[in-house]
């Protein structure tokens, strides 16, 4: 039988790794023979735009340098699937893409809307007795998908953030004069890349400071009073905060910096929290001030990747491949995790229908009772994640990327 693979969503360090392990597994079984990528997830289905791996992927070097390489290079895509009954034709096109082509199985790597993806395939699939299977395999820098210790991407995102948050602590604080930097870290609804900075506590730093999660309604009279109190007892005030903080009505904080527009999947378009709270400071405080958007550069920076991550990401594939020879479908690979000390995990499988359209929340039990940074067990939890560095491969004084003809 003959296999496809196809990238969703937002990118991250790790999704090629994964797709580099589920060629490494698929090309190691007799059962399968051709192995397709999907150029711009679930969209190249429909459209019948595949390409066959071993064309691309022809040594080991060029599989190392994939693992390593960020981003999707099968490209992406946000294409909402519908419902079976409300465009059949999606549907028929999808499957004859499949069968043209002998799929008999179908990997999505992707975040939340991609399990829902998979859990709708699916369930068609198996409502009208078509043998192909599906499977998901998770991907999200914002670790907020169900029924898994974490995700892959989250751990290298996460020591990105930590390790620009450190850099930022120390030229904050070269001055003499009182000072306050906000860091507007990505987290839409789930703060837990904000809140993964607290693991520079672990190497005896103060900041940050203060950290904030769209789990805790966000005041900004509380904001003003930690600032004021943390400037009495620190020069330079470094503040994390998620950029899907929310007041006590469930209205983001920002909204008043938002565009209004919304992707499509009904998600708005968020950014501003940093600056609004700068421009806050700046009125009611009046010290030196300024705010810190990381934004994309969280996603990608795989100079700086989680060891821990990547190899994860890349045993995920494999076990993906595993499962799905033994006949699964409609679920996603998720990871259990054992122990903290030393760390350990395995990879189960989960029904999507528990995935997707959820969002798996920082638990409160982890924020302290001020709602204004974490505890712990929040360190505990994330330490582990971002250990190992990586052998990065550099040319001119650069990281080398892996790249395919551009389809896009």
């Amino acid at each position: 039988m003959n296999i496809a693979v196809a990238q969703s969503g937002g990118p991250t360090c790790a999704i090629n790794a994964s797709l580099a392990g589920v060629f490494t597994e698929a090309s190691r079984r007799e059962e399968i023979d051709k192995i397709y990528g999907s150029i711009n997830g679930i969209e190249g289905i429909i459209n019948d735009k595949l390409v066959e791996l071993s064309t691309i992927i022809k040594t080991n070097q060029d599989l190392e340098l994939l693992t390593l390489t960020p981003s999707t290079v099968l490209g992406s895509c946000r294409y909402k699937l519908p419902e079976a009954e409300a465009d059949p034709d999606i549907y028929k096109k999808i499957t004859e893409c499949f069968k043209k082509n002998d799929i008999n199985i179908f990997f999505y790597i992707g975040g939340n809307d991609s399990m829902d993806t998979v859990n709708k395939l699916s369930k068609y699939f198996s409502e009208n007795k078509i043998d192909i299977q599906v499977i998901g395999i998770p991907k999200t820098i914002d670790n907020d998908l169900m029924c898994t210790d974490h995700t892959p991407g989250f751990g290298s995102a996460a020591k990105y953030v930590a390790a620009s948050v450190q850099e930022i602590i120390r030229d904050s604080s070269v001055y003499c004069v009182k000072s306050v930097t906000i860091v507007e870290i990505m987290g839409r609804d789930a703060g837990w890349l904000a809140a993964s900075s607290c693991v520079l506590k672990a190497n005896d730093e103060n900041a940050p400071h203060l950290i904030y999660l769209p789990e805790t309604p966000f005041s900004i009279e509380r904001f003003l009073e930690d600032v004021k109190r943390m400037l009495g007892e620190h020069k330079a005030v470094v503040i994390a905060v998620s950029e899907g903080l929310k007041m006590i009505d469930g209205e983001y904080a920002a909204e008043e910096f938002q565009s209004g527009a919304n992707d499509s999947f009904g998600h708005k378009y968020l950014s501003g929290i940093g600056k609004c709270l700068e421009n806050i400071v700046r009125q009611e405080i009046g010290c030196k001030v300024r705010s810190i958007e990381l934004n994309v550069m969280q996603r990608c920076a795989s100079h700086i990747a989680s060891k821990t991550d990547i190899d994860e990401s890349f045993r995920i594939g494999e076990e993906s491949v595993k499962y799905a020879i033994k006949g699964i479908s409609g679920k996603m690979m998720a990871f259990r995790r054992i122990s903290d000390r030393p760390y350990f995990s395995d990879v189960v499988p989960v029904d999507t229908s528990q995935v997707a359209n959820q969002t798996k929340l920082f638990p409160k039990e982890w924020i302290n009772n001020q709602g204004n940074n974490v505890n712990a067990q929040a360190l505990d939890y994330f330490l582990p994640l971002i250990q190992g560095e990586l052998n990065v491969l550099m040319k001119n004084g650069m990281p080398v990327h892996f790249k395919i003809p551009n389809w896009f």
